[in-house]
């Protein structure tokens, strides 16, 4: 398993949007600037987010974006499976995937589903409120 730049990229907006929230929204310029990526790339990310509700989104003037939760509230490994579909270690995990035809008889496969595993529970026991503290 590899996270891409949009998992790590989300990561690191929702984390800017945690150092930095206010009452008031975040433009997306204010965050491209602070964390050196492109607005347009941003952009994409912030669309996914709004669209999932993990952002609340005004768009136009004194626009911006700022938490829908408490940082507690999100889990790292949601962020992740949004924004990169699986963190299945193997595709037969993936969710969606067609059963294997060997699924019945593979050797390896208990071990790919308890990896799976691990990596949801690991992800999923880590908050954007820990990743600050």
């Amino acid at each position: 398993m590899i996270v891409s730049t949009r998992g790590r990229y989300a990561l690191r907006v929702m984390l800017d949007l945690v150092e930095h929230q206010t009452e008031e929204r975040i433009p997306l310029k204010d965050i491209s600037e602070r964390q050196e990526v492109s607005q347009k790339y941003l952009e994409s990310i912030m669309t996914l987010l709004s669209k999932n509700n993990l952002v609340d989104a005004i768009h136009g003037k004194r626009g911006g974006y700022k938490l829908n939760r408490k940082p507690e509230e999100y889990p790292v490994g949601e962020i992740l499976r949004l924004t990169e579909g699986s963190l299945a270690p193997v595709a037969c995990l993936e969710n969606g995937s067609v059963n294997c035809e060997r699924s019945a008889h593979c050797k390896t496969l208990p071990m790919w589903t308890k990896l799976d595993k691990l990596i949801n529970e690991f992800f999923d026991s880590i908050t954007l409120a820990d990743l600050i503290s």
